[in-house]
């Protein structure tokens, strides 16, 4: 397996990238922010005067609970007319997103509803985020998603806008340009990845948080702090290779400055105060860092990219369906913070002392493996995190095959942001130091 740093340029025409590119939605974080939701809309140009018609996308879960109520009586109070979708499903598949599509041109046509809201974890988040563009853009799910699974076809049309609330503070999705979606019958995972697929705005209430169970804010934090620390770790923007215009340059695209600050902040709020939020859940103030840890992680990660843990946990997950915060967990000290430390230990340094780590008195290869000890000590703590692959989905080593293979033959999107190669041989190897991260 090569690896390529390249995106789409001809060989006689690579050269170092020399430009970065930032684009977020707006962003409106903190307590009771559900109730700007409807000024939000109306500032993307939707309002209540003209008799719109919006969507929510949900789940079933948050509508028991009450908190899509909230969201609704908020809207419906504020003179927008709008529908529930409950239907998404954890870690959704294309079927799922179809399922919406098809709800979507059943009682609204082609055109499809005058906005959208998604509210939940990430799994809500991108199949709102798929619906929208599938609809605003004609034909199905599949026409989107790269070959050969799918056809490949770029998104040209944003779509009505789309605000994203996120129940979770781990996945990022409600900023990022990708939606995730499981293709059963492959057992892979596949992402439609485009600046036409990521929200107008985020809304970001902590208050929502504070019903998460203990097991899933712990895992939910610990995808938010791969994302941080792979965004950290990950190639500076121009230590990869120019693409050759700008419409083809990728979303993920190498850290920068800007995204190195981000990184720092998230790992400081989320090592700072997943243990509170984890055993003190109604702790509103941790829940708020959490929360805005989680999206300074995305910022950072979800731009600079995601590298080898989350390339290693989509077959996982697909395969043996387990939540993508808990896999990202696991596969973390093997991967990012284990295999990748060499690519430049003295950043790993710097990631361990900001986990808080005693490095003092250590040589640099030494306090760099530090970061990997303390991660493992984190997840210790919070008491609720699987020890391994093993424990998690009761892999073996007769899987580490299969595992390895489809994580360099189908995430070379993902592999092409790591900062180190990663063969065949060298993914299995990681897959079999990640079976056990402790005894």
């Amino acid at each position: 397996m090569s690896y390529e740093r390249s995106v789409s340029a001809p060989e006689h025409e690579l050269q170092p990238e020399t430009v970065w590119h930032l684009q977020m939605p707006q962003i409106r974080c903190g307590r009771d922010a559900v109730e700007e939701l409807a000024f939000q809309l109306a500032d993307l140009g939707v309002s209540a005067d003209d008799d719109p018609h919006g969507l929510v996308v949900t789940d079933e879960e948050l509508v028991d609970i009450g908190h899509v109520g909230r969201v609704t009586d908020h809207l419906e109070d504020a003179g927008y007319d709008v529908t529930v979708w409950d239907g998404a499903e954890r870690e959704p598949s294309i079927e799922n997103v179809d399922g919406c599509i098809e709800f979507v041109r059943e009682n609204e046509g082609e055109d499809g509803y005058d906005f959208y809201v998604g509210f939940g974890g990430g799994s809500c988040i991108d199949v709102a985020k798929t619906t929208r563009a599938v609809i605003a853009n004609g034909g199905k799910v599949l026409d989107y998603i790269a070959e050969p699974t799918g056809e490949g076809e770029a998104l040209t049309d944003s779509g009505p806008p789309l605000v994203l609330m996120p129940t979770t503070a781990g996945t990022g999705a409600e900023i990022s340009p990708v939606a995730i979606l499981s293709v059963e019958e492959k057992e892979i995972k596949e992402g439609i990845s485009s600046n036409h697929i990521r929200a107008d705005a985020a809304v970001l209430d902590p208050t929502f948080t504070t019903t998460l169970p203990p097991e899933i804010t712990a895992k939910s934090a610990m995808d938010a702090l791969g994302h941080a620390i792979e965004g950290y770790t990950t190639h500076p923007f121009d230590g990869l290779l120019r693409a050759s215009n700008p419409e083809s340059r990728p979303v993920y695209a190498g850290r920068t400055e800007l995204t190195e600050m981000f990184s720092e902040k998230a790992i400081e709020l989320l090592s700072g105060n997943v243990r509170t939020a984890v055993h003190n859940g109604d702790n509103l103030e941790a829940r708020a860092a959490m929360l805005k840890g989680a999206l300074f992680g995305a910022i950072a990660g979800l731009t600079a990219g995601a590298s080898l843990a989350h390339a290693m946990a989509y077959p996982v997950g697909n395969r043996y369906h387990t939540y993508h915060g808990e896999t990202i967990a696991v596969l973390t000290p093997a991967s990012t913070l284990g295999y990748n430390v060499a690519s430049d230990p003295e950043r790993f340094v710097e990631v361990a002392n900001m986990l808080g780590a005693d490095t003092d008195g250590m040589g640099t290869r030494e306090a760099a493996d530090q970061a990997r000890r303390e991660f493992v000590r984190l997840q210790q703590d919070l008491n609720v995190i699987p020890s391994g692959l093993e424990e998690l989905a009761g892999v073996t080593e007769e899987d580490i095959d299969w595992l390895a293979t489809q994580t360099v033959e189908t995430q070379q999107r993902l592999l092409r942001c790591n900062p180190r190669p990663v063969t065949k041989d060298d993914a299995e190897d990681i897959f079999r130091d990640a079976l056990h991260n402790w005894e």
